[in-house]
């Protein structure tokens, strides 16, 4: 069975590829948001920590420095993360089983993470849509670059 064409439409073909101006932008916030790489952003510095570190040290850690999110690391491998909400889903029902366990048991693995080329409106499309508060950034070696968190976004 042969399908049945349409009859082409008179007039100019117009080819959408061709038409390479730039977006029209409501204002300059949506113009940076959309354009900037996320380095526009303040996006360190942070903090990194061995995947053997305990628990116990990790919160201590955060509270000293006052951040709400660890980087966990091994040499310049991004392998997690552990935030205040792990703190309170994975650690606060359990503080005396898991203080002395090392943070790659409670850490989130292999978070959904942005590199430094990336535009703003990625990174916030992402924390929005994931739901959560903060984002690694790696750069293009795959290596960590910063991240960022709720502070920075509203600095920015």
């Amino acid at each position: 069975m042969q399908r049945k064409r349409r009859p082409v439409e008179e007039g100019e073909f117009k080819d959408p590829l061709k038409d390479y101006s730039p977006p029209a932008y409501a204002d300059q916030m949506e113009h940076a948001l959309c354009e900037d790489a996320v380095t526009a952003m303040t996006t360190s510095p942070f903090k990194a920590v061995p995947p053997d570190m305990t628990v116990a040290d990790a919160i201590r850690l955060m509270v000293e420095i006052d951040v709400a999110c660890l980087m966990i690391c091994e040499g310049d491998r991004l392998l997690g993360v552990f935030s205040e909400r792990d703190v309170l889903v994975k650690v606060a029902d359990d503080w005396q089983g898991v203080k002395g366990k090392p943070i790659r048991e409670v850490m989130t693995p292999e978070p959904v993470i942005i590199h430094d080329t990336d535009s703003p409106a990625k990174a916030l499309n992402l924390m929005s849509i994931g739901g959560f508060r903060h984002i690694p950034i790696l750069d293009t070696d795959e290596k960590v670059a910063g991240i960022l968190g709720p502070r920075r976004v509203i600095d920015y």
